[in-house]
């Protein structure tokens, strides 16, 4: 009989699969929303997903920290100058998901995915001067030749696949100095970014004109639902995983997302396939060590089980 801790992860790896594959169909999603701008898809989907993550907040018991940072506006200076900040970080990064499969650059932000992991390894090292281990250093070798061939030899590479990979870990390290790296933070950050949502909104098509129609309109809901369960099933799922086993779904997420590309009718060129053969031996070797890592979890978990 399945023990409550192997269904517990099980649970969290269903779930941690179900987010990366919403977030890609997501992606593609975009495709059917062609009469919106990218500036009003990111209006909507954050106006629809903020209700959700609000009611997530609160029954996970993660009103507390919106709490916090709400009394620390008033407490500590610029400490709102650090919130409009991360905020704006994380927009960015949400309209360029949204920007990306209907202007030709699906492929570009995959590609920036795939590197993301690498990136924020990096600065863990350099600014927190967090331990690399073997594997990573490994892992880091071949992201950077598979870089050098997208820039010297393919000469392909494009700025979204920079914003992402770069982009994230300044946020990530936002967060984390100023100590509103949970629930919370990303709610406040969402919230933040709402007037310009509204304004992109007002601004669009579906408001402004006669042509958006009853499907243009279900399809727009549509997003918000995808949207806000895939940022559902992500929440639920860490606290049901180990560390280990959650990096290791992270890499999920970016091949789906090539796969969307694909489907949306992008190509690899075949300058560019050393560049996809290198990261994705760095993304193999950051999944041996995670698959290590979890195996002797599991091996320890066993040995104090026995005792």
């Amino acid at each position: 009989m399945m023990s409550s801790t192997t269904s517990k992860t099980a649970l969290g790896v269903l779930f941690n699969v179900l987010a990366s594959v919403l977030f890609a169909v997501m992606y593609a999603y975009t495709s059917l929303l062609t009469a919106l701008d990218a500036e009003e898809i990111y209006g909507w989907r954050t106006l629809l997903t903020l209700p959700c993550l609000t009611l997530l907040v609160i029954t996970t018991g993660h009103w507390g920290e919106v709490k916090s940072i709400f009394s620390r506006l008033f407490r500590e200076r610029w400490f709102w100058a650090k919130r409009l900040l991360s905020s704006a970080l994380l927009s960015v990064q949400l309209w360029l998901f949204m920007w990306a499969p209907v202007n030709g650059h699906a492929l570009d932000v995959s590609l920036g995915y795939f590197l993301l992991p690498i990136t924020t390894a990096l600065v863990g090292r350099l600014v927190f001067k967090e331990r690399l281990t073997r594997f990573q250093l490994l892992a880091c070798a071949l992201a950077a030749a598979g870089v050098f061939n997208e820039l010297v030899i393919a000469r392909e590479i494009a700025w979204p696949a920079f914003a992402v990979c770069l982009g994230y870990p300044v946020y990530y390290y936002l967060r984390r100095v100023i100590g509103t790296n949970n629930l919370g933070g990303l709610w406040f950050d969402l919230s933040i970014s709402l007037p310009i949502s509204l304004f992109f909104i007002t601004q669009g098509t579906l408001v402004n004109s006669e042509h958006g129609g009853m499907n243009l309109s279900l399809l727009v809901v549509g997003l918000g639902a995808i949207s806000a369960a895939a940022l559902a099933l992500s929440a639920l799922s860490a606290p049901k995983l180990n560390l280990s086993l959650y990096g290791l779904l992270t890499y999920v997420e970016p091949v789906l997302l090539v796969c969307a590309s694909l489907l949306l009718g992008e190509a690899i060129k075949p300058t560019q396939w050393p560049t996809y053969i290198a990261i994705g031996a760095a993304v193999l070797v950051l999944c041996i060590e995670g698959c290590l890592a979890l195996r002797n979890s599991f091996r320890h978990r066993r040995l104090i089980g026995s005792n």
